[in-house]
């Protein structure tokens, strides 16, 4: 019994060429049933990732191609459904779904033939038509085959062939079952200029620090962007630098690092050495019983409390509070006001506070952040703490209500939840020592 389905099987597949070739064929030819249908959708279907499988020569398995193949069937049955009761006669539905189906392994191993060879794009797209206007007219000739040629009814019928490959080209156009990876757009980090210039980068910035003067509480200003993905890090961080070097004269006391591709001629990527460099110069240069620390951190955040770090092809090692807690101590600065917006960034709190210490965030430990997307100048955070409320007050404690009610109310309105409900840490200490800051005007 099972040698006489395969049989018929046979059949089909040879029958489907020669109606493909345009040789003699009749329908008596073709084993139509039900089962004969589903053995030859099989097999069309191991022909089709068998041929995919040879010509990728590897890759990343596209599940959504499987989904796309398996949808094509039952579009064929209704199809040849329809055309059977344009023809007054559904019984031979079946019969039409088999013909219809026999032809594919033709018309894979021409595809291979044909597109295997290397053309170029314009020669593509004219086998591509040809291909089309081939598979439109053996779909018209089996129609025939089957039901024979009469005028009205093969005419209706070849336009539902016509409806159901334009369905299949536009709506649901058949996909590789393997995809290849995509390769990384070379980073200027691998042009040996701009990787020697990254070192003096950071050696001419550290260098450039002005040493705090005597009997004068002076801000210094340290920016870490280390996520180069997005260009809402690079702009913001440009935004906030000039706020401070205009409102509280820290442009000679301030040093930069920013990952980004834009800027690599620029700024000092920003990584964890160079942070761990940066605060221990900033410590060498300020007075440790005067001077003010302003750390300004943006980036993308995880649960882990984990800051992303992004400029390929270096593999960068991610900031987290224990590490940002260690540099700090190692460099000796005494008086800090940090600055972090990243989704969950209140996880940087804990560790890091002390009577000596105002921590900012852009989010609770447990909720992200918004507004970190390409096409913003400004994280939602980030738009209303610096450019919003420290436009209002000088003061770092006295700006951060306003900011929190800002995208409290940004977020309402955009509907957005759970909200990331902004967190402060104000030791004691750093709020009677940030009123010298905020007393006095900018230099």
């Amino acid at each position: 019994m099972s040698e006489k389905f395969f049989a018929g099987l046979i059949r089909n597949v040879s029958a489907g060429t020669r109606l493909a070739f345009l040789l003699p064929v009749r329908w008596q030819q073709f084993r139509a049933s039900v089962g004969q249908f589903v053995l030859l959708a099989g097999f069309n279907f191991l022909v089709w990732g068998l041929s995919n499988t040879l010509q990728a020569g590897g890759g990343v398995f596209n599940p959504i191609s499987l989904a796309i193949y398996l949808a094509q069937i039952p579009l064929l049955l209704l199809a040849c459904i329809a055309i059977a009761s344009i023809h007054g006669n559904s019984a031979l539905a079946i019969l039409l779904a088999v013909v219809l189906s026999s032809s594919d392994l033709a018309f894979e191993l021409a595809g291979v033939a044909v597109f295997g060879a290397g053309m170029s794009p314009s020669v593509q797209i004219l086998g591509w038509v040809g291909f089309l206007v081939w598979g439109w007219l053996i779909a018209v000739r089996g129609i025939v085959v089957c039901m024979r040629f009469q005028w009205r009814s093969t005419t209706a019928s070849a336009g539902v062939i016509a409806i159901l490959m334009a369905f299949y080209l536009l709506v649901l156009p058949r996909a590789d079952l393997w995809t290849q990876e995509p390769v990384p757009e070379p980073s200027e980090l691998v042009q040996e200029s701009v990787f020697h210039a990254q070192g003096e980068l950071i050696e001419r910035g550290l260098a450039a620090l002005e040493t705090g003067r005597e009997g004068e509480t002076e801000l210094y200003f340290v920016g870490f962007a280390p996520d180069g993905s997005q260009d809402v890090f690079r702009h913001e961080m440009g935004a906030v630098k000039e706020i401070f070097d205009r409102q509280y004269g820290s442009g000679p006391r301030s040093i930069v690092m920013l990952s980004n591709p834009a800027t690599l001629g620029e700024y000092p990527i920003a990584t964890a050495t160079n942070l761990r460099r940066a605060l221990k110069q900033v410590g060498a240069r300020m007075n440790p019983d005067e001077d003010v620390l302003f750390l300004y951190i943006t980036a993308h955040g995880d649960a882990r409390f984990q800051l992303s770090a992004h400029a390929p092809p270096l593999a960068l090692a991610p900031v987290n509070p224990t590490l940002l807690a260690r540099a700090l101590n190692d460099a000796g600065i005494k008086w800090r006001v940090l600055v972090v917006s990243a989704c969950y960034s209140g996880g940087f709190i804990e560790p890091l506070k002390d009577e000596n210490t105002l921590i900012i965030t852009a989010s609770a430990p447990d909720r992200q952040s918004f507004g970190c997307e390409n096409g913003n100048q400004w994280t939602y955070f980030g738009e209303a703490y610096f450019k919003q409320a420290l436009g209002r007050t000088r003061s770092f404690v006295d700006a951060f209500p306003f900011a929190a009610q800002a995208v409290a109310q940004r977020e309402a309105a955009e509907k957005l939840s759970p909200a990331s409900n902004p967190q402060m840490f104000a030791g004691r200490a750093i709020v009677e020592k940030l009123k010298q800051l905020s007393e006095r005007p900018g230099s």
